[in-house]
């Protein structure tokens, strides 16, 4: 069987590896293109390219699958088959319809529910116990396609999205191998989406990045894992923005002011939310390395009744 693999980020890595690795042949990627990064702005290749020019893989980078060029490679390698993981943009029809067992996709949540771009972000901002990874076949909509295969993860209360994305990213990896086996030996049973059950997982914005310690202490420490290690949620303190990589709900309600630091504990300190309180565990100040909250205080006069915002000024 030839395989096109269609993928760009860190998460579909341990699927490409794993089609690399297995008897099927996989005669082309199909990438994102280079994009800038650090201080230098340097073009740098994402993660996939990189395992497929370690390999000797053939890619190609679009910048729109939707080229009459990017339809025309695809059909050149003539693959019998085309996985999708994480590649970050709509497939045509003329690629989906294109090869013969059809275009399938790796999703990490149980569809239908967090279709979309962020369903592992989104799922831990939403505080769900459990997720999970889908495949399914492609069709012209957003992860609308039939479901072949899914599997349940539960989530700690204290993952972060780091952390949860590379755990459903290696089982997201055995289930297209499953799959690709059952689609071989004709053991594929295609199960209709629930349209009416669905819900959307949007794409994270720059304002939902600011902590709003307004919210529940449960709603604040779920941001704040939802966006760690990046973007990174944040606060202010006397004018200087701090980001949040780790976090924990603490036992006690505290009396305090909104956006209060209340007290010190020995792994960081205490902040007033909207019903209770949260523990800051590791942050990260302007121009600086992560480090841990008590580390932090040694540097930063962040005294009890500071009060935190997320506004600069």
């Amino acid at each position: 069987m030839k395989i096109v693999f269609m993928g760009t980020s860190s998460f579909a890595v341990p699927s490409l590896k794993s089609l690399i690795e297995s008897p099927y042949q996989v005669v082309g990627i199909i990438s994102q293109p280079d994009r800038p990064k650090g201080r230098g702005k340097k073009l740098s290749p994402p993660p996939v390219k990189k395992i497929a020019e370690s390999h000797n893989l053939p890619v190609f980078q679009p910048k729109s699958i939707k080229d009459i060029a990017a339809v025309d490679q695809v059909k050149c390698w003539e693959p019998d088959l085309i996985i999708v993981v994480s590649y970050g943009q709509i497939i045509p029809s003329g690629i989906l319809d294109y090869p013969l067992y059809g275009c399938i996709n790796v999703h990490a949540s149980l569809l239908p529910k967090y279709r979309g771009a962020a369903p592992i972000q989104r799922a831990l901002m939403a505080g769900e116990k459990a997720t999970g990874i889908t495949t399914m076949f492609m069709d012209e909509g957003l992860d609308t396609g039939d479901i072949i295969m899914q599997r349940p993860v539960s989530i700690d209360n204290m993952v972060n999205h780091g952390e949860l994305e590379t755990e459903l990213a290696e089982i997201g990896a055995q289930l297209l191998m499953d799959t690709i086996e059952a689609l071989n030996k004709k053991n594929i049973t295609r199960k209709k989406q629930d349209n009416q059950r669905a819900t959307y997982a949007h794409m994270l914005t720059r304002e939902e990045e600011g902590i709003d310690w307004r919210e529940p202490a449960v709603a604040v420490h779920n941001k704040i894992r939802a966006m760690s290690p990046v973007p990174g949620a944040y606060f202010y303190a006397d004018g200087m923005r701090v980001k949040v990589y780790k976090s924990r709900v603490y036992e006690e309600k505290g009396n305090g002011v909104i956006s209060q630091v209340v007290d010190y504990t020995d792994d960081g300190f205490i902040v007033q939310t909207a019903d209770g309180l949260v523990e800051i565990l590791e942050v990260q100040k302007e121009g600086k390395k992560r480090m841990l909250s008590r580390d932090f205080l040694k540097g930063f006069n962040l005294k009890p009744g500071t009060l935190l915002g997320i506004q600069g000024g």
